[in-house]
Protein backbone atom coordinates (compact mmCIF):
# COMPACT_ATOMS: atom_id res chain seq x y z
CA UNK A 1 0.00 0.00 0.00
CA UNK A 2 1.30 3.66 -0.41
CA UNK A 3 2.55 6.01 1.69
CA UNK A 4 -1.03 8.40 0.90
CA UNK A 5 -4.19 7.08 1.24
CA UNK A 6 -7.47 8.55 -0.52
CA UNK A 7 -10.88 8.26 0.23
CA UNK A 8 -13.66 10.19 -2.08
CA UNK A 9 -16.89 10.24 -2.54
CA UNK A 10 -20.22 12.29 -2.80
CA UNK A 11 -21.37 14.41 0.51
CA UNK A 12 -22.99 12.18 2.97
CA UNK A 13 -21.63 8.62 2.32
CA UNK A 14 -19.58 7.98 5.00
CA UNK A 15 -15.82 9.42 3.82
CA UNK A 16 -14.82 10.52 7.33
CA UNK A 17 -16.30 7.17 8.95
CA UNK A 18 -14.37 5.47 6.44
CA UNK A 19 -11.38 6.72 6.23
CA UNK A 20 -11.04 6.72 9.93
CA UNK A 21 -11.94 2.99 10.57
CA UNK A 22 -9.16 2.64 7.82
CA UNK A 23 -6.82 4.80 9.90
CA UNK A 24 -7.11 3.18 12.97
CA UNK A 25 -6.34 -0.22 11.15
CA UNK A 26 -3.60 1.10 9.54
CA UNK A 27 -2.72 2.17 13.44
CA UNK A 28 -3.44 -1.13 14.83
CA UNK A 29 -1.36 -2.72 12.35
CA UNK A 30 1.95 -0.89 13.94
CA UNK A 31 2.00 2.30 11.38
CA UNK A 32 2.59 5.71 12.58
CA UNK A 33 -0.36 7.30 11.19
CA UNK A 34 -2.20 10.59 9.96
CA UNK A 35 -5.35 11.18 9.69
CA UNK A 36 -6.06 14.48 7.98
CA UNK A 37 -9.83 15.46 7.56
CA UNK A 38 -11.19 18.58 5.42
CA UNK A 39 -14.99 17.93 6.97
CA UNK A 40 -16.18 21.83 7.48
CA UNK A 41 -18.37 19.73 10.31
CA UNK A 42 -15.43 18.42 11.67
CA UNK A 43 -16.93 14.75 11.90
CA UNK A 44 -13.49 13.32 13.18
CA UNK A 45 -13.57 14.76 16.31
CA UNK A 46 -17.10 13.57 16.62
CA UNK A 47 -15.72 10.09 15.76
CA UNK A 48 -13.01 10.18 17.96
CA UNK A 49 -14.64 12.56 21.17
CA UNK A 50 -11.94 14.80 20.67
CA UNK A 51 -11.44 18.18 19.35
CA UNK A 52 -8.93 18.17 16.45
CA UNK A 53 -7.52 21.56 14.42
CA UNK A 54 -5.27 22.72 11.70
CA UNK A 55 -1.58 20.62 13.54
CA UNK A 56 -1.47 17.04 14.04
CA UNK A 57 -3.03 15.79 17.34
CA UNK A 58 -1.94 12.23 18.74
CA UNK A 59 -5.70 10.58 19.02
CA UNK A 60 -6.48 9.56 22.72
CA UNK A 61 -6.43 6.30 23.07
CA UNK A 62 -4.62 4.95 20.38
CA UNK A 63 -1.53 4.52 20.18
CA UNK A 64 0.26 5.54 16.13
CA UNK A 65 -2.78 7.36 15.09
CA UNK A 66 -2.71 11.25 15.02
CA UNK A 67 -5.38 13.43 12.88
CA UNK A 68 -5.79 17.58 12.06
CA UNK A 69 -9.13 18.67 10.70
CA UNK A 70 -8.10 21.66 7.77
CA UNK A 71 -10.95 24.34 7.93
CA UNK A 72 -12.01 25.04 4.28
CA UNK A 73 -12.90 28.98 4.69
CA UNK A 74 -9.72 29.39 6.70
CA UNK A 75 -7.86 27.99 3.67
CA UNK A 76 -9.36 30.10 1.25
CA UNK A 77 -8.33 33.25 3.34
CA UNK A 78 -4.72 31.81 4.34
CA UNK A 79 -4.51 31.32 0.59
CA UNK A 80 -5.76 34.41 -0.36
CA UNK A 81 -3.51 36.14 2.45
CA UNK A 82 -0.57 34.49 0.80
CA UNK A 83 -0.81 35.78 -2.70
CA UNK A 84 -1.92 39.46 -1.64
CA UNK A 85 1.49 39.52 0.21
CA UNK A 86 3.16 38.05 -2.84
CA UNK A 87 1.78 40.50 -5.39
CA UNK A 88 1.94 43.45 -2.55
CA UNK A 89 6.14 43.14 -2.89
CA UNK A 90 6.12 43.30 -6.42
CA UNK A 91 3.70 46.51 -7.77
CA UNK A 92 3.56 49.50 -7.32
CA UNK A 93 1.71 50.63 -4.56
CA UNK A 94 -0.45 52.89 -6.37
CA UNK A 95 -2.03 49.71 -7.53
CA UNK A 96 -1.93 47.60 -4.55
CA UNK A 97 -5.61 47.88 -3.76
CA UNK A 98 -6.61 47.82 -6.87
CA UNK A 99 -5.04 43.86 -7.06
CA UNK A 100 -6.64 43.25 -3.65
CA UNK A 101 -9.93 43.71 -4.96
CA UNK A 102 -9.10 41.58 -7.37
CA UNK A 103 -7.90 38.65 -5.52
CA UNK A 104 -11.25 38.86 -3.13
CA UNK A 105 -13.07 38.52 -6.39
CA UNK A 106 -11.17 35.49 -8.00
CA UNK A 107 -11.49 33.81 -4.41
CA UNK A 108 -15.24 33.95 -4.47
CA UNK A 109 -15.17 32.33 -8.17
CA UNK A 110 -15.68 28.28 -8.60
CA UNK A 111 -12.21 26.28 -7.75
CA UNK A 112 -11.01 29.10 -5.16
CA UNK A 113 -12.03 26.59 -1.99
CA UNK A 114 -10.50 23.52 -4.20
CA UNK A 115 -7.46 25.22 -5.31
CA UNK A 116 -6.47 26.45 -1.60
CA UNK A 117 -7.11 22.96 -0.17
CA UNK A 118 -5.10 21.66 -2.97
CA UNK A 119 -2.69 23.61 -1.56
CA UNK A 120 -2.49 22.61 1.61
CA UNK A 121 -2.95 18.92 0.46
CA UNK A 122 0.60 19.38 -0.82
CA UNK A 123 2.21 21.21 2.44
CA UNK A 124 0.76 18.12 4.34
CA UNK A 125 2.02 15.63 1.67
CA UNK A 126 5.76 17.92 1.87
CA UNK A 127 6.12 17.72 5.39
CA UNK A 128 4.47 14.01 6.72
CA UNK A 129 8.49 12.65 6.71
CA UNK A 130 7.15 11.41 10.52
CA UNK A 131 4.53 9.50 9.23
CA UNK A 132 4.38 5.44 7.23
CA UNK A 133 1.05 6.63 6.45
CA UNK A 134 -0.94 9.58 5.81
CA UNK A 135 -5.30 9.18 4.95
CA UNK A 136 -6.77 11.84 3.76
CA UNK A 137 -10.84 11.88 4.25
CA UNK A 138 -11.58 13.15 0.73
CA UNK A 139 -10.21 13.21 -2.73
CA UNK A 140 -9.40 15.72 -5.01
CA UNK A 141 -12.06 16.97 -7.14
CA UNK A 142 -11.74 16.79 -10.87
CA UNK A 143 -11.02 20.69 -10.74
CA UNK A 144 -8.14 20.41 -8.54
CA UNK A 145 -6.75 17.28 -10.30
CA UNK A 146 -6.65 19.52 -13.45
CA UNK A 147 -3.77 21.17 -11.60
CA UNK A 148 -1.35 18.69 -12.35
CA UNK A 149 -1.50 19.53 -16.23
CA UNK A 150 -0.11 23.21 -15.20
CA UNK A 151 3.83 22.17 -14.73
CA UNK A 152 4.00 22.18 -18.53
CA UNK A 153 1.86 24.90 -19.44
CA UNK A 154 3.86 27.09 -16.23
CA UNK A 155 7.19 25.90 -17.85
CA UNK A 156 6.55 27.52 -21.56
CA UNK A 157 5.02 30.86 -19.70
CA UNK A 158 8.09 31.01 -17.28
CA UNK A 159 10.55 30.61 -21.03
CA UNK A 160 8.07 33.02 -22.31
CA UNK A 161 8.56 35.68 -18.94
CA UNK A 162 12.37 35.00 -18.57
CA UNK A 163 12.79 36.01 -22.36
CA UNK A 164 10.50 39.56 -21.42
CA UNK A 165 12.47 39.93 -18.80
CA UNK A 166 16.17 39.43 -20.54
CA UNK A 167 14.91 41.59 -22.90
CA UNK A 168 14.31 44.40 -20.48
CA UNK A 169 17.55 43.81 -18.86
CA UNK A 170 18.89 44.38 -22.24
CA UNK A 171 17.21 47.91 -22.72
CA UNK A 172 16.85 49.70 -19.38
CA UNK A 173 19.44 48.09 -16.47
CA UNK A 174 22.46 46.31 -18.36
CA UNK A 175 23.43 50.53 -19.40
CA UNK A 176 22.73 51.68 -15.49
CA UNK A 177 23.92 48.61 -13.32
CA UNK A 178 26.20 46.92 -15.48
CA UNK A 179 25.78 43.15 -17.15
CA UNK A 180 26.94 40.97 -14.68
CA UNK A 181 24.64 42.59 -12.21
CA UNK A 182 22.06 42.67 -14.76
CA UNK A 183 21.73 38.14 -15.18
CA UNK A 184 21.91 38.35 -10.78
CA UNK A 185 19.08 40.63 -10.66
CA UNK A 186 17.64 38.53 -13.49
CA UNK A 187 17.91 35.48 -11.79
CA UNK A 188 16.75 36.47 -8.33
CA UNK A 189 13.57 37.88 -10.06
CA UNK A 190 10.48 37.67 -7.35
CA UNK A 191 7.80 36.78 -10.12
CA UNK A 192 9.99 34.43 -12.19
CA UNK A 193 10.97 32.75 -8.61
CA UNK A 194 7.30 32.53 -7.52
CA UNK A 195 6.28 30.85 -10.83
CA UNK A 196 9.43 27.92 -10.49
CA UNK A 197 7.98 27.20 -7.22
CA UNK A 198 4.46 26.49 -8.10
CA UNK A 199 5.76 24.93 -10.90
CA UNK A 200 7.97 22.46 -8.73
CA UNK A 201 5.01 22.43 -5.97
CA UNK A 202 2.56 20.88 -8.86
CA UNK A 203 5.46 18.60 -9.96
CA UNK A 204 5.82 17.49 -6.91
CA UNK A 205 1.92 16.50 -6.68
CA UNK A 206 1.62 14.95 -9.27
CA UNK A 207 4.54 12.63 -8.93
CA UNK A 208 3.16 11.85 -5.46
CA UNK A 209 -0.26 11.40 -6.49
CA UNK A 210 0.75 9.18 -9.25
CA UNK A 211 3.43 7.41 -7.51
CA UNK A 212 2.89 7.54 -4.01
CA UNK A 213 -1.16 7.74 -3.70
CA UNK A 214 -3.51 5.06 -3.45
CA UNK A 215 -7.58 6.33 -4.20
CA UNK A 216 -10.45 4.66 -2.87
CA UNK A 217 -14.18 5.85 -3.33
CA UNK A 218 -17.20 5.49 -0.86
CA UNK A 219 -20.53 5.35 -2.24
CA UNK A 220 -23.56 4.27 -0.76
CA UNK A 221 -26.22 1.85 -2.58
CA UNK A 222 -28.68 4.34 -4.33
CA UNK A 223 -28.43 5.72 -7.98
CA UNK A 224 -26.91 9.51 -7.29
CA UNK A 225 -24.19 7.49 -5.63
CA UNK A 226 -23.60 5.52 -8.13
CA UNK A 227 -23.87 8.11 -10.60
CA UNK A 228 -21.52 10.38 -8.98
CA UNK A 229 -18.84 7.53 -8.46
CA UNK A 230 -18.50 7.17 -11.98
CA UNK A 231 -17.50 11.16 -12.48
CA UNK A 232 -15.25 10.70 -10.15
CA UNK A 233 -13.33 8.01 -11.57
CA UNK A 234 -13.55 9.87 -15.08
CA UNK A 235 -12.08 12.67 -13.20
CA UNK A 236 -8.95 10.24 -11.65
CA UNK A 237 -8.82 8.44 -15.39
CA UNK A 238 -8.33 11.74 -17.15
CA UNK A 239 -5.56 12.78 -13.85
CA UNK A 240 -3.72 9.82 -14.74
CA UNK A 241 -4.71 8.55 -11.29
CA UNK A 242 -5.93 5.16 -10.86
CA UNK A 243 -9.01 4.22 -8.31
CA UNK A 244 -7.53 0.98 -6.83
CA UNK A 245 -11.51 -0.13 -4.95
CA UNK A 246 -14.96 1.19 -3.84
CA UNK A 247 -16.19 1.23 -0.30
CA UNK A 248 -19.97 0.65 -0.03
CA UNK A 249 -21.49 2.19 3.22
CA UNK A 250 -24.94 2.55 4.78
CA UNK A 251 -26.10 -1.13 3.33
CA UNK A 252 -29.27 -2.11 4.65
CA UNK A 253 -29.12 -5.76 7.07
CA UNK A 254 -31.18 -8.57 5.87
CA UNK A 255 -34.45 -8.64 8.49
CA UNK A 256 -34.58 -12.03 10.01
CA UNK A 257 -36.95 -14.60 7.93
CA UNK A 258 -39.90 -15.04 10.58
CA UNK A 259 -40.39 -10.91 10.84
CA UNK A 260 -43.35 -9.68 9.92
CA UNK A 261 -45.01 -6.14 9.80
CA UNK A 262 -45.02 -2.74 8.16
CA UNK A 263 -41.21 -2.36 9.45
CA UNK A 264 -40.00 -5.92 8.27
CA UNK A 265 -41.64 -5.67 5.09
CA UNK A 266 -40.07 -2.39 4.26
CA UNK A 267 -36.90 -3.39 5.43
CA UNK A 268 -36.65 -6.35 3.17
CA UNK A 269 -37.87 -4.60 0.28
CA UNK A 270 -35.01 -1.68 0.48
CA UNK A 271 -32.42 -4.73 1.23
CA UNK A 272 -33.53 -6.37 -1.99
CA UNK A 273 -33.11 -3.37 -3.76
CA UNK A 274 -29.43 -2.43 -2.60
CA UNK A 275 -28.59 -6.13 -3.20
CA UNK A 276 -29.64 -5.64 -6.94
CA UNK A 277 -27.35 -2.38 -6.91
CA UNK A 278 -24.49 -3.99 -5.33
CA UNK A 279 -24.49 -6.83 -8.17
CA UNK A 280 -24.74 -3.81 -10.69
CA UNK A 281 -21.81 -1.88 -8.81
CA UNK A 282 -19.99 -5.38 -9.21
CA UNK A 283 -20.63 -5.99 -12.75
CA UNK A 284 -20.32 -2.55 -14.21
CA UNK A 285 -17.13 -0.76 -12.43
CA UNK A 286 -13.83 -2.46 -13.05
CA UNK A 287 -12.62 -1.68 -9.72
CA UNK A 288 -13.20 -4.00 -6.99
CA UNK A 289 -15.33 -3.98 -4.26
CA UNK A 290 -13.35 -4.16 -1.00
CA UNK A 291 -15.60 -3.53 1.53
CA UNK A 292 -19.42 -3.83 1.79
CA UNK A 293 -20.75 -2.09 5.04
CA UNK A 294 -23.89 -2.73 7.04
CA UNK A 295 -25.70 0.69 8.13
CA UNK A 296 -25.36 1.02 11.88
CA UNK A 297 -28.66 2.46 14.03
CA UNK A 298 -26.28 4.56 16.42
CA UNK A 299 -23.24 7.18 15.45
CA UNK A 300 -20.36 5.02 14.38
CA UNK A 301 -17.54 5.30 17.00
CA UNK A 302 -15.88 3.36 19.70
CA UNK A 303 -16.67 0.11 19.90
CA UNK A 304 -18.62 0.25 16.65
CA UNK A 305 -15.90 2.19 14.69
CA UNK A 306 -13.53 -1.10 15.69
CA UNK A 307 -16.43 -2.84 13.78
CA UNK A 308 -15.65 -0.95 10.40
CA UNK A 309 -12.43 -1.12 10.98
CA UNK A 310 -12.57 -5.19 10.91
CA UNK A 311 -15.10 -5.02 7.71
CA UNK A 312 -12.18 -2.98 5.57
CA UNK A 313 -10.95 -5.62 2.96
CA UNK A 314 -8.03 -2.57 2.42
CA UNK A 315 -4.46 -3.73 2.99
CA UNK A 316 -2.02 -1.71 5.40
CA UNK A 317 1.48 -3.35 4.79
CA UNK A 318 3.99 -0.59 3.45
CA UNK A 319 4.69 -0.76 -0.29
CA UNK A 320 8.78 -1.43 -0.13
CA UNK A 321 10.67 1.56 -1.02
CA UNK A 322 11.30 1.91 -4.75
CA UNK A 323 15.00 1.28 -5.70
Amino acid sequence: MNKFVFFGGKGGVGKTTVSSAYGLKCARDGLRTLLVSTDPAHSTSDVFDQQFDDDPKPVEGHEDLFAMELDPDEEVQRHMREIKSTMSDQVSPAIVNEIDRQIELAHRTPGAYEAALFDRFIDVMRNSDEYDRVVFDTSPTGGTLRLLALPEFLESWIERLTAKRKESVDLFEKAAIGDKEARQKLKEDPIIRRLTERKEMFEFAGETLREESAFYLVLNPDELSIEESRRAIDDLTDANLTVGGLVVNKVAPAPDDDETGKGATYLRERHRTEQDRLERIHSEFDQPVVAVIEQRVSEIKGDLLAEVTEELGIETAASPPQA
